[in-house]
């Protein structure tokens, strides 16, 4: 399938924004399971109200955490965002710029100094059994990340998530991280005229398992699998909407 008419059904549909279009199933879609496998208490059906309304209709005795719906709204701007600005080149400014916008207004003031919204880590982190970049490292780091991906002239999928398992492993950001590292497999698959897709939160737990066996033992095929299960499952998803407008 030609990928410019993917991206270019996404973008125009944008400015329709109308509900029951591709454009409008990824950005709720995304939005849902890119925070939720981070651990976020909104729902599906509160991720579309949300999007839809600006409100959240729910039971009467469920709390909604405030950080997780701030961070539901800012993902629709990052979303927005990555679309306003997928033809230019991916850059270290570019992916502090996805970080500010997903985590804006979600700190408290107690937060704010040491969580550098939208600059790297100034604190160590880490993720699962993985030892990440040290703060004083991670501008090295990703200057090295940059240079390695910039250098391939003709970019596979295969390489995005190279990309994304090494730019993880650093985990440049306080928090954050997955989900920036998620919407940039989105973004620089639509960027090289790939299939885009994202990672679906019923399968978190293979994509967990692929990410450690793919950083700790060089075990590719288990991440690349999940991967390329979830783009065959976008590609349907589009299939369905294109084919509607035939």
């Amino acid at each position: 399938m030609d990928i410019s008419i993917v991206k270019n059904a996404i973008i125009e549909q944008r400015k329709v924004n109308l509900p029951g279009n591709l454009y409008y199933k990824a950005i709720i879609d995304f939005t849902y399971n890119n925070n939720h496998i981070e651990g976020s208490t909104i729902t599906k059906d509160e991720t579309a109200s949300i999007y839809d309304t600006g409100t959240i209709l729910t039971s009467s005795d469920k709390v909604i955490v405030l950080k997780d719906a701030t961070e539901t709204k800012n993902h629709f701007t990052l979303f927005k965002y990555m679309l306003d600005t997928i033809d230019d080149s991916l850059t270290e400014n570019m992916i502090k710029k996805y970080h500010f916008i997903l985590k804006d207004g979600t700190l408290t003031d107690e937060e704010k100094e040491w969580f550098n919204v939208g600059e790297y880590k100034k604190l160590k982190n880490y993720v699962g059994d993985i030892t990440t970049s040290l703060p004083n490292k991670v501008s090295d780091d990703m200057k090295e990340l940059m240079n390695w991906y910039n250098s391939i002239t003709n970019k596979k999928v295969e390489d995005i998530i190279e990309f994304h398992v090494r730019f993880e492993k650093i985990h440049p950001f306080q928090d954050g991280n997955g989900r920036i590292g998620r919407m940039i497999m989105f973004r620089e698959c639509l960027n090289n005229d790939i299939m885009p897709f994202y990672i679906e939160d019923r399968n978190r737990d293979f994509y967990i398992r692929g990410m450690k066996k793919y950083q700790l033992d060089n075990e590719k095929g288990y991440l690349i699998d999940t991967c390329l299960n979830s783009q065959d499952n976008y590609t349907k998803l589009v299939e369905f909407f294109l084919e509607e407008n035939k």
